[in-house]
């Protein structure tokens, strides 16, 4: 079993900064892409920022800029730097995983049970 536990709740004002933190657990052979995705009230969920274990990032273009996401490989760990937050940056944020379990395993993703994140004005 895996899970994906989210740290970093927060309310923060705008322009105020803030890290979150997401580290995997359980039985895990090789994580190729973790990242960040985040759901607004009435909106579809999106993806904000992922890194593959090779380092590559992709950032949607909202939070080029302000936004920083960073792995430790060792601990299964992705990270994510907020700075410059706005109010529309206000979502539940969730971590996510694509991994393998086992060597012989299929590719298979994995969620966090999500973090909330609100920016006052």
């Amino acid at each position: 079993q895996v899970e994906l536990v989210e740290s970093g709740v927060g309310l923060v004002q705008a322009g105020g900064s803030l890290r979150l933190s997401c580290a995997a657990s359980g039985s895990i052979f090789s994580i190729i892409v973790m990242g960040w995705y985040r759901q607004a009230p009435g909106k579809q969920r999106e993806v904000v920022a992922t890194m593959t274990d090779g380092g590559k990032t992709n950032y949607v273009d909202s939070v080029k800029g302000r936004f920083t996401i960073s792995r430790d490989n060792a601990k299964n760990a992705v990270y994510l730097q907020m700075n410059s937050l706005k109010p529309e940056d206000t979502a539940v944020y969730y971590c996510t995983a694509i991994l393998k379990r086992y060597r012989w395993d299929n590719w298979d993703s994995y969620w966090g049970q999500g973090t909330q994140v609100t920016v006052s004005s």
